[in-house]
């Protein structure tokens, strides 16, 4: 099991979204890099559910991926913003996956507290000019917003969350 983190405005689909859906594609990635770490996300793996452009951004709640990378149908569809002229069903070049969610944290782990932790320096998303959608998570890094969203490291649903469900 490999750990990440999904990134999303959440005045367009925020962590309550993927509740009240209860399953629901990421798709609509379209950062070449984004998208190869989709490609390499499993079925079981553990996400970290980001609200960007928000005040204040940060880690809301944990999804899991409930099917693996396959096409992304927004690709071929004329009328979304996310269609691609040069795409083929023959020969696609956007993948998504499917998450539902699994908690919402006791609170949100903001994105000053993440830089503050030693386990995120020099991450992808702390990082300068960091614009990347979907990004790994080292299992330190997962810990330690856990921890710091308050889950106690004794409680079930701290270990819930650590041993993949």
């Amino acid at each position: 099991m490999r750990y990440w983190l999904l990134k999303s405005e959440p005045d367009v689909f925020g962590y309550p979204d993927l509740e009240r859906a209860g399953r629901e594609p990421w798709n609509g990635v379209r950062n070449y890099q984004a998208r190869n770490f989709l490609r390499e996300m499993a079925e079981g793996d553990l996400c970290l559910f980001y609200h960007s452009n928000a005040k204040p951004p940060g880690v809301a709640g944990v999804a899991r991926v409930v099917r693996a990378a396959h096409t992304d149908n927004l690709q071929f569809e004329a009328s979304s913003l996310y269609f691609d002229p040069k795409s083929t069903p023959e020969a696609p070049r956007w993948s998504m996956v499917e998450v539902a969610p699994v908690q919402a944290l006791p609170r949100v782990v903001t994105l000053d507290e993440l830089r503050a932790l030693p386990e995120w320096a020099g991450s992808l998303l702390t990082g300068k000019g960091s614009r990347l959608s979907v990004l790994p998570v080292t299992a330190e890094q997962w810990h330690s917003v856990l921890l710091t969203s308050g889950l106690a490291p004794e409680g079930a649903e701290y270990l819930l969350l650590t041993a993949g469900l």
